[in-house]
């Protein structure tokens, strides 16, 4: 039976996310990291053409496998095009047997075995974080070619422009082809900081999927799945075992944990006083916990740990009127002390007004440092709603209206319509 193109471009779709960063990681080595565009070119037309002999012969028994086997043979079939020309080092040491047809076949299949690809994958992320490169681009670049994400998707993680994630983008890619930057662990020296730009671009997934940018989809299970994925790699390996690694996980954990009950049936927003808490994950809740005694080692504090922490008193409290907002609150004090951006101080706010009320909330939001940051963010105005819904409707109502428009979410604007309406 033959599968219907909707349900063809939907599988591709979703194998994209999955396949397509495994995929560049080892074209990436075959052809070097001067050659990422190569790399990608070859990707696409992968999945252009499982959606064209999919669509006419059905899917295969194992659609990962056969994309890989099809990537492998694009990849072969490049080298051999490319063999006398000057856009492949093939005298680089890495390169030399995919040079000649007595070792062109066995090196290929060696490099697409599963072990290699992960370590591929590790490789190339740490090789988008050069110190050379300013942190946004290694992050855009990361984010593009090893995640399958859209520069669409990047301009809203970022709260910019697509035009300016091309730009990021192209230049990082100049920078590798300039310096010829070749994938591979960082010195011990040089991986914290290197870890935590990696940890940085893998927690921006995994809030993608958590919190979607796409307006008609508020959960997207396949990010988070991919995050989880990414950031194991490097829980596993030995060189990135480090204190973060561990809290990082950990949080992720214990957000997926939650994520079945944050919206009903019709896809709206269930709010956290309201989530049937049955429906939540216990197997990941302990998960997380392994992974936070995991990272309980060294002298380093990061805000992946007090993060952790937070989510862990959302996940233990039996009920929502027991939640420890006293301890939670505590949680934030220290979040933004060794981190002070403008989100960290908004969301502690949010636990100022759940444990002292408004009176003590509404000053600190008028006054705050960061007033002209949080004016650009919706969920500034949907406090000050909250705050002014039992005093003040007008201004509940304005504020309402003012978060609607800073929010790009369908569901986000249908459950600050519905507070609105309630008033």
């Amino acid at each position: 039976m033959v599968t219907a193109p909707h349900d063809i471009n939907q599988l591709t779709d979703h194998l994209f996310r999955h396949e397509s960063g495994k995929m560049v990681a080892v074209l990436t080595r075959v052809f070097g990291t001067e050659n990422i565009g190569l790399a990608e070119d070859v990707v696409q037309e992968t999945f252009l053409s499982a959606v064209q002999t999919w669509g006419l012969k059905g899917l295969p028994d194992n659609p990962s496998g056969w994309l890989m086997q099809v990537a492998k043979n694009k990849a072969i079939d490049a080298l051999r095009r490319n063999k006398f020309s000057a856009q492949i080092d093939f005298n680089d040491p890495e390169r030399k047997l995919l040079a000649s047809e007595y070792t062109l076949a066995i090196q290929m299949e060696k490099l697409w075995e599963k072990e290699e690809i992960k370590d591929d994958q590790l490789r190339m992320m740490f090789a988008c974080c050069q110190s050379g490169l300013i942190t946004e681009y290694q992050i855009s670049l990361m984010l593009k070619t090893l995640c399958g994400f859209s520069t669409a998707e990047i301009a809203k993680a970022f709260l910019t422009s697509e035009d300016t994630i091309s730009k990021r983008i192209y230049r990082a890619k100049e920078f590798f082809r300039d310096k010829k930057i070749k994938p591979g662990f960082p010195d011990s020296s040089l991986l914290k900081n290197r870890t935590e730009s990696v940890l940085k671009t893998i927690y921006l997934i995994f809030n993608e999927g958590y919190n979607s940018s796409h307006s008609d989809e508020l959960i997207r299970k396949d990010l988070l799945a991919q995050a989880m994925y990414l950031c194991n790699l490097l829980c596993n390996n030995r060189q990135t075992q480090i204190p973060e690694v561990y809290a990082a996980m950990s949080l992720m954990c214990f957000h997926a944990a939650r994520i079945n009950s944050r919206i009903n049936e019709e896809g709206e927003i269930i709010l956290l006083a309201q989530q049937d808490r049955s429906k939540w994950n216990r197997s990941l809740v302990a998960e997380g916990n392994d992974f936070m005694n995991k990272a309980a080692f060294g002298n380093s504090l990061t805000t992946y740990h007090i993060e952790a922490a937070i989510a862990y008193e959302h996940c233990s409290a039996p009920t929502f009127e027991q939640t420890n907002w006293k301890q939670i609150l505590d949680y934030y004090d220290m979040l933004v002390e060794i981190q002070p951006s403008a989100i960290a101080a908004l969301n502690r706010l949010t636990v100022v007004y759940k444990f002292k009320g408004a009176a003590a909330t509404l000053p600190e939001l008028n006054n705050a440092s960061f007033l002209a940051e949080w004016k650009k963010h919706y969920l500034y105005y949907s406090l000050l709603a909250e705050i002014y819904s039992a005093t003040d409707k007008q201004k509940a109502i304005a504020n309402f209206e003012k978060a609607i428009s800073l929010t790009q979410s369908d569901a986000e604007k249908k459950l600050l319509r519905k507070k609105m309406g309630n008033l």
